[in-house]
C-alpha cells in the first residue's frame, strides 16, 4: 500500500490510478490507523488529509471520465461496513498535503513506478 506523491497523481497510468482511489478508500475505511510500514506517516497527521488527497484522486479520475462513487465525496464517509467518522477539523488544504511528500519521497515513488514498468517524468 503507498499513497503517490500528490504531483504524480495527474500523470499515472490508469491501472495506478484506479489503485489508488481503492487504498485510499481502504485506508478511509478499515485501514484507518492500522500500522503498515509504508503509509504509518499518514496516521500522525488529522483523518481530514487523507480525505483531501482522496479528492485529488477522485478529480483526476473524474478528469479521465470515471465515476468515483459519490458518497467518497462526504468526508466522514468509510465506506459500506463503517459508521461515518465523527469529530473531525475541516483544515485549509496544504502543498503538499503531506509534508512527507517531499523531493525524496518523489524520488523514491519514481524509481518504485519504475520498477513496475512504469516510466514516468519528474513534474
Amino acid at each position: 500500500m503507498r499513497l503517490w506523491h500528490e504531483a504524480l497523481i495527474p500523470l499515472l497510468p490508469r491501472q495506478q490510478l484506479l489503485g489508488q482511489h481503492r487504498e485510499v478508500a481502504a485506508l478511509r475505511g478499515k485501514g484507518w490507523g492500522k500500522k503498515h510500514a509504508t503509509v504509518d506517516y499518514v496516521f500522525v497527521h488529522p483523518y481530514y488529509k487523507l480525505y483531501q488527497f482522496h479528492l485529488l484522486v477522485m478529480e483526476e479520475m473524474k478528469r479521465r471520465g470515471y465515476a468515483p462513487g459519490s458518497l467518497w465525496y462526504d468526508p466522514l464517509y468509510r465506506g459500506k461496513k463503517l459508521p461515518p467518522m465523527s469529530g473531525i477539523e475541516t483544515l485549509p488544504t496544504t502543498h503538499p498535503l503531506y509534508p512527507e511528500h517531499d523531493e525524496s519521497y518523489l524520488e523514491e515513488c519514481l524509481s518504485n513506478l519504475a520498477q513496475k514498468g512504469v516510466y514516468l517524468s519528474k513534474p
